[in-house]
């Protein structure tokens, strides 16, 4: 399995400048925690990811810190230079990368660099799960055909 086969393809982004509470607002009205933050001089087919942007930044760096919300754009707050992978990428390295770095999503990229998806912990576990049911089938439909031929 590959990260494009799994991913997520339609991904929600924001750009370096934008307002902060514009962006906190956007993943409240799209019920996620994660955006992408792209170049935004770049056409949309092309967008490169140059940062992250999770609610979990929002809450350490702005709110528990005490800074003011309303004065910060997307820029100030979001992780720069994301570990990305490659839509080609194998699901174990992608997941290796996750581990690594101590993420549960990563922007998925195709061979130009170009945004394509997002993959997360959430895709892994739906196409291993899907995985590990077609070997508990095979392991009854085995155990079916056997006690069918010992009659």
């Amino acid at each position: 399995m590959n990260t494009g086969e799994l991913c997520q393809r339609t991904v929600v982004t924001v750009g370096v400048r934008d307002e902060l509470l514009d962006a906190a607002r956007l993943m409240r009205e799209k019920h996620i925690g994660y955006l992408v933050v792209t170049e935004p001089s770049l056409p949309a087919a092309d967008a490169k990811p140059v940062g992250v942007l999770t609610d979990r930044d929002i809450v350490v760096s702005v709110v528990a810190g005490g800074a003011d919300p309303a004065v910060l754009c997307v820029g100030d707050v979001m992780t720069r230079d994301p570990v990305t992978v490659y839509e080609q990428d194998d699901l174990t390295m992608a997941l290796a990368q996750m581990r690594r770095i101590g993420v549960r999503r990563l922007p998925v990229v195709g061979h130009r660099g170009e945004l394509t998806g997002v993959l997360s912990i959430d895709d892994a576990l739906a196409a291993m799960a899907s995985e590990l049911q077609s070997i508990a089938g095979s392991i009854r439909r085995e155990q079916r055909v056997e006690a069918r031929q010992r009659r």
